[in-house]
């Protein structure tokens, strides 16, 4: 192994590669999740058109998922431990740290998933694609516990308070759209009622 003046080998390029690529495809997730959360049911934010929105989820997603692949490739590089390619995809099929690195297993599947159903979309029913897509709201705590558990640099100092921002950051965005949706209720039921009526006056005029 090649060693420059630094100290910094190939190994431990690997190692700060695998941890960087991990925190920035963390800080991605996130914002794709507020994103979801905080559209509107009309698919806008506010001062961004529609289409304008849709791209930014796209790009944002499709940029996570490029940091995802190049930090599990980098951690399955390092020679420092063993971590075989399959277990970037198969649950507990790594014999390091088997429990936290099966979640990152787990939300890169769920992250496919939707990924795939997302480019299908024109091909599936629309209950089909919704459900699945709904998948990446179980995908980003899943993979929050992953770089928690497996990473001691987001375990103290800056980087846990990163780690807090974003958790903070998704639960606020949760409140937020279940606060939304709790206001459109009212305004659901004044629909449910109104078609009623017109239908009892229908049905009223025919007799």
């Amino acid at each position: 192994m090649l060693e420059n003046v630094s100290g910094i080998n190939s190994s431990t390029a690997l190692w700060y590669a695998s941890r960087a690529t991990g925190v920035v495809a963390l800080l991605l997730l996130t914002a794709v999740v507020l994103l979801g959360l905080m559209v509107t049911r009309q698919g806008r934010l506010p001062g961004l058109p529609r289409f304008a929105v849709s791209g930014l989820h796209r790009n944002i997603s499709l940029i996570a998922v490029v940091f995802v692949v190049v930090h599990v490739l980098t951690a399955v590089a390092d020679s420092y431990v063993t971590i075989p390619l399959t277990a970037a995809v198969v649950p507990l099929a790594s014999p390091y740290e088997r429990l936290w690195l099966g979640l990152g297993a787990v939300s890169l599947d769920l992250t496919l998933a939707v990924i795939v159903t997302s480019l299908l979309r024109r091909h599936l029913s629309r209950w089909l694609w919704r459900a699945v897509h709904l998948l990446a709201y179980a995908a980003w705590p899943v993979a929050w516990l992953h770089s928690i558990a497996s990473s001691t640099d987001l375990q103290h100092g800056p980087m846990l308070v990163l780690a807090v921002a974003c958790a903070a950051a998704v639960v606020f965005g949760v409140i937020w759209r279940l606060s939304a949706a709790s206001r459109d209720v009212p305004r659901a039921e004044r629909v449910s009622l109104l078609m009623t009526a017109v239908h009892d006056r229908m049905r009223s005029g025919r007799r």
